[in-house]
């Protein structure tokens, strides 16, 4: 008998049947991944029980989700961050081997080099970024460079040239559309640094046709500090972080139209100096005009995530948030505020101490990620790559990034301990693997006074430090645990050497 001539009734247990049967259709998750700017691993409430600062919508996030218990960034400074967050890959790697760019360097993602936006949009996904870039555009210049007019590092990179021969009737020519966005609205870099100008799509949304005398510059590069520069008529300081909040959601809202799945990479300007919690709105903070502004990234946030349960996608979105680096915060504030805003962590932003680069990192992805869990392993911000790829069900190109989703969506999983490399502001290296972490050199390579120390007669540069056991990094143990130490440094060579590869 013929499949068509079975009764009705029997056709019907066929096709539920098959139904049930048939595995269920894949649908990715929306994307965004929330990027704040030098906040602290001890500022979140949730990671710090005794900060000064009210963080009640991160708390929640990290309540409905997995909240990493020893994230790092793969810099102590942000430009380096970022490359790896959407490269999966260090940025010591490149010819950005210490430090940032500044107002003016060159895009230095290379058009041919993968990202995690090009890989997402290979795959169907819409893809925006709003908020701070700070990895450099291709600025149009009004003639060419004299050498006193170009910035280069030791390694050949320009990271900057001087503000007299950029041509801002014109826009840049590359930007967040080679590296793989559909849409852009970013601050070319910090708040601190000019040009203070939005591009919409690499093109400047007003002309620039402004200067800044600059804010507080008598200061400690602290409060509401900004560099005098060029800016664009109505440029608003106070208004950068609603201003990206509303951007993020107009492009949210625009995504709906499509069936496709989107993601938003959403770097944030702030807490970063200048602190410019808005005028007039009713934040309190015990922590000072610097808590005030944590306070008000945490209530512009918390609106976000109101949005997308306004929108009904909450459910189908994968919200992480994190930071670049640790915080800058002084012993001078932690003194007149009593507020750790790197927690019991030695150091601060810049610095190769744990405080440099240990952040938080909250995932939300409910139905896949255990509400209230909590991950203990060390771990890099350069995972994000591998991480997508592994949930698209794709290999991953990257050298530095190892997937978190089993991790991230198995409770059974139990996540091999993997080495992270730590870089300074100065170009100092550490590694982590496991409970122990190696030093390479003396001082704080970074902000912390002193930045470089000799090293003691009859002993090695290198420094060794137990975290289970010593997570201040107060006593170095490299004498008691030779094997340890060498064990440590042969491994960091030969990550260095291995991988090595040169773009410029």
């Amino acid at each position: 008998m013929k499949l068509t001539q079975l009764p009705f009734f029997l056709l019907s247990f066929f096709f539920f049947q098959s139904c049930e049967l048939s595995p269920k259709k894949i649908i990715h998750p929306n994307i965004i991944y929330i990027l704040a700017d030098d906040l602290g691993y001890g500022d979140l409430s949730i990671y710090n029980e005794a900060s000064k600062i009210k963080t009640p919508h991160l708390d929640q996030l990290a309540r409905q989700g997995m909240r990493f218990m020893d994230m790092h960034s793969t810099s102590s400074v942000c430009t380096p961050t970022r490359y790896s967050i959407l490269t999966g890959e260090y940025a010591w790697r490149t010819s950005l081997k210490m430090g940032v760019l500044w107002s003016y360097g060159p895009l230095m993602i290379p058009d041919e080099k993968e990202t995690v936006a090009k890989l997402l949009k290979r795959n169907g996904y819409q893809t925006a970024v709003v908020g701070k870039w700070h990895l450099g555009l291709d600025w149009q210049l009004k003639s060419d460079p004299q050498p006193n007019q170009v910035i280069q590092n030791d390694w050949g990179l320009i990271t900057d040239y001087k503000e007299e021969i950029i041509d801002f009737s014109k826009n840049p020519t590359k930007g967040p559309t080679q590296v793989g966005f559909d849409y852009s609205y970013i601050l070319p870099a910090s708040l601190d640094i000019p040009p203070y100008a939005y591009l919409e799509n690499e093109k400047l949304t007003q002309p620039v046709t402004s200067y800044t005398d600059g804010s507080n510059l008598e200061g400690d590069r602290d409060y509401d500090f900004w560099r005098p520069g060029p800016m664009a008529e109505g440029f608003d300081f106070y208004e950068v972080l609603p201003n990206f909040i509303d951007k993020a959601k107009a492009f949210i809202n625009k995504t709906q139209k499509k069936k496709a799945p989107f993601f938003l990479y959403l770097p944030l300007a702030g807490p970063h100096t200048p602190w410019v919690p808005k005028a007039k709105a009713p934040y309190s903070s015990k922590a000072g005009m610097y808590g005030a502004f944590v306070e008000m990234v945490d209530e512009q946030l918390g609106q976000l995530f109101a949005y997308l349960d306004e929108q009904g996608i909450g459910e189908e979105t994968m919200v992480i948030f994190t930071s670049d680096n640790g915080p800058y915060w002084k012993p001078h504030h932690i003194e007149k505020y009593n507020h750790k805003a790197a927690a019991q962590l030695r150091g601060m932003k810049g610095d190769i101490y744990d405080a440099g680069h240990r952040v938080p990192f909250l995932v939300r992805w409910p139905a896949k990620v255990s509400p209230g869990s909590m991950a203990q392993g060390a771990s890099s911000l350069a995972n994000f790559y591998a991480t997508v790829a592994d949930l698209l069900g794709i290999p991953s190109k990257a050298l530095d990034s190892n997937s978190l989703l089993g991790q991230l969506t198995d409770s059974d999983f139990q996540q091999q301990a993997q080495p992270v490399i730590h870089h300074s502001s100065r170009g100092h290296f550490a590694i982590r693997y496991g409970d122990w972490k190696m030093i390479e050199k003396r001082g704080s390579g970074g902000f912390t006074p002193p930045a470089s120390q000799p090293t003691p007669t009859g002993e090695r540069p290198q420094r060794l430090f137990n975290l289970k056991e010593d997570p201040s990094e107060l006593n170095d143990v490299s004498q008691e645990y030779p094997q340890k130490l060498e064990q440590l440094i042969q491994q960091l060579d030969s990550i260095k050497q291995r991988h090595s590869i040169s773009l410029k």
